[in-house]
């Protein structure tokens, strides 16, 4: 993130600013080939997981949902330094282990839209957070100016919504609550996406060896902020339905 960004309309060869592109371009697309195998998989698992009610009873009932909250703040912690500065293999494996702790955090959930009738629900939030996710990463990719000034107040929010989360799950169990944050999760997470998007791109460095391993850790974190997007439009459109 700290590294030096490429400048648009540098004083570069033509052939060289035509092969820096078209690399760009590969190591982007890897980035959102990655994405999507991520959350097919997560999609995969989860709805493998809601078909099983005696499953979702037991996580839903017990500390187990607590468990793989857990994991995936720390998995989302610590990825990121094993995926720059680790082996391929370690890259790999965190990525998989984070899809697939997230497709069991959201299994119940998706359980609970299908016991009331209300599956229709799961493919509007999917539909909704694609455009949302989409439109944004495009911001991020196209946009001249220099997001990295949004870092620490995105960071900032982010554990902020994160402990009101926790806050009201534990203690005021507040539906308004539940609303409030999830609309500011998906606002703020709308605006990660862009910076992720940006940051990502700037990490991108002709001919080099960790491209491979940026593209994954690219992966990862557009992967993180689409799943928590959908988790909690999925949120919104079930509180109001209710």
């Amino acid at each position: 993130m700290n590294e030096p960004r490429r400048q648009f309309g540098s004083a570069v060869p033509h052939t060289g600013g035509v092969a820096i592109d078209q690399g760009l371009r590969q190591y982007m697309l890897g980035v959102y080939n990655y994405m999507a195998l991520g959350v097919a998989g997560t999609g995969f698992i989860a709805m493998l997981m809601a078909s099983n009610p005696a499953l979702m009873i037991q996580i839903m009932t017990t500390p187990l949902k607590w468990v793989g909250f857990i994991g995936i703040l720390g998995i989302g912690w610590f990825a990121p330094r094993v995926m720059l500065s680790g082996s391929k293999a370690a890259a790999h494996g965190m990525f998989w282990v984070y899809a697939a702790l997230w497709g069991a955090m959201i299994a119940p959930m998706l359980f609970m839209f299908q016991q009331q009738g209300a599956a229709v629900e799961i493919y509007k939030a999917f539909f909704i957070t694609a455009t949302v996710f989409g439109s944004m990463s495009l911001y991020g990719y196209t946009t001249k100016r220099d997001l990295s000034g949004w870092a620490s107040f995105l960071f900032m929010a982010s554990i902020g919504l994160v402990i009101a989360i926790i806050v009201n799950a534990l203690i005021f169990k507040s539906g308004l609550g539940s609303l409030i944050t999830s609309s500011l999760v998906v606002l703020v997470f709308s605006a990660v996406t862009a910076y992720e998007t940006q940051m990502i791109k700037s990490l991108y460095r002709e001919g080099s060896a960790m491209n491979e391993r940026t593209a994954i850790f690219g992966a990862f974190a557009l992967y993180g902020s689409f799943v928590t997007l959908f988790v909690h439009i999925l949120n919104i459109l079930g509180i109001m339905r209710d």
